[in-house]
């Protein structure tokens, strides 16, 4: 343990004028001084030391119990958990977090994005939060490395942009996911679908039909893709592949997760997607689940559709149906130069099904379309409709409409042999 013997009690005066940055900054700097450096320390331990400087605080009055339990939980933040964040995270009902440099924080909740009253101290400690972020999941951020996709201990999706990069200041991304994974049930009740649409899912699933989901940023596709992998038969083994793993697979005892990893030091060499999904064909799954086709991963994708692992899953970034299967073409032609019919062939061989998810301006979520993948007609890919959503309005502020059954499902050998 350090020399504290002469370590007198934090001066700072409530009337001085001091900031609450400015005092929680230097409880935290007492507490710091305090600790012993040479062992790891219980977060009890340091709820302790936070009291015993506390104890020693004066200033021209004494601390309210309020103003004591504030000043605690605001130095521990800053000791170990996210500082000025660790707020926003502890709530369930925010979705997402936003920094934009130290002085502007949005959060959205309830579908709606407010400004958070909080700020960073400093740039400083806006980088020690990151610092402490990467590196609880082994990853790496810094001048050479700027960009960098993580995750924090509770699933949530972690994205980083260091400055100069981003212009106005360290861009940070926090995307929440719920501590229990959502359940097809929920999403009915929250009109996220129709009844009706979801029994037609679970046939789907459960036959082995290849499906594929679609839709903007922040329309739900991770939410979806999870509710819809609990109707696989859990008598199979499943292969999941992802950036950062997010997915919450339930109920499948033969599971097993692959990460990618970044090029982190020198002559350590990266493991992508690609080489994910070349090393899952060898585990003899019968379903690869890729959490989101971003680039020439997809050709690995559809090549997996078409050599019999039936049921596979994954989602892809788009604003329509007919706009991701063109994004999955070029996505294709990232990663190799094949003539474009070729391409369409395995997209139309590969995915049978496509979902597209939107979110609307009331910040609710549905699927928007459901479509089978008919094949080709005249070199093009050709989709069959078989469910909508209809708007017909708004009450009370929310969006309004029903999901109309608009065909039947053309190719039914899978049902067939599946005994459905």
């Amino acid at each position: 343990m350090r020399d504290t013997e002469h370590m007198g009690p934090v001066r700072a005066s409530k009337g001085s004028g001091a900031s609450d940055d400015a005092v929680i900054e230097m409880i935290r700097q007492q507490v710091l001084a305090r600790m012993d450096v040479s062992r790891q320390i219980e977060d009890e331990e340091v709820l302790e030391l936070i009291h015993t400087v506390l104890q020693g605080y004066s200033g021209q009055a004494a601390l309210s119990i309020h103003e004591r339990q504030y000043l605690t939980k605001a130095v521990f933040h800053a000791l170990r958990r996210l500082d000025v964040l660790q707020e926003l995270i502890d709530d369930t009902e925010v979705t997402e977090i936003m920094v934009n440099g130290t002085e502007r924080i949005f959060y959205e909740k309830q579908g709606k994005l407010h400004q958070w009253h909080k700020s960073f101290a400093s740039e400083e400690k806006l980088q020690d939060v990151i610092q402490q972020i990467v590196g609880n999941s082994n990853r790496m951020v810094n001048e050479l490395h700027p960009i960098v996709d993580t995750r924090l201990e509770n699933g949530a999706r972690v994205n980083i942009v260091l400055k100069p990069i981003a212009i106005d200041g360290t861009a940070l991304s926090i995307r929440r996911f719920p501590e229990h994974p959502i359940t097809m049930e929920q999403l009915i009740e929250w009109d996220s679908l129709s009844r009706d649409m979801a029994g037609e899912l679970r046939q789907l699933v459960q036959a082995g039909y290849n499906i594929f989901i679609s839709g903007g940023t922040g329309s739900g596709k991770t939410t979806f893709l999870n509710a819809l992998s609990a109707y696989i038969p859990q008598d199979e083994r499943i292969v999941t592949i992802e950036d950062s793993a997010e997915l919450q697979i339930q109920g499948i005892p033969n599971l097993v997760r692959l990460e990618t990893r970044e090029s982190m030091l020198e002559g350590v060499p990266p493991i992508t997607i690609r080489d994910l999904i070349r090393s899952a064909l060898r585990m003899r799954p019968d379903r690869i689940i890729v959490g989101e086709c971003r680039g020439a991963e997809a050709l690995d994708v559809l090549q997996a559709m078409n050599t019999g692992h039936a049921g596979s899953l994954s989602t892809g970034h788009a604003n329509s149906a007919e706009d991701m299967l063109k994004r999955l073409e070029t996505m294709v032609l990232m990663g190799m130069e094949i003539p474009l019919s070729a391409i369409r062939g395995q997209i139309a061989s590969g995915i049978d099904i496509l979902i597209h998810l939107g979110r609307f301006r009331d910040g609710s979520r549905k699927v928007v379309q459901i479509s089978e993948v008919k094949g080709l007609e005249q070199e093009q890919v050709r989709l069959h409709e078989l469910f909508c959503f209809q708007e017909s309005g708004e009450e009370n502020g929310r969006v309004k409409g029903k999901w109309l059954q608009t065909g039947r499902l053309l190719c039914r050998d899978k049902l067939c042999a599946a005994g459905l």
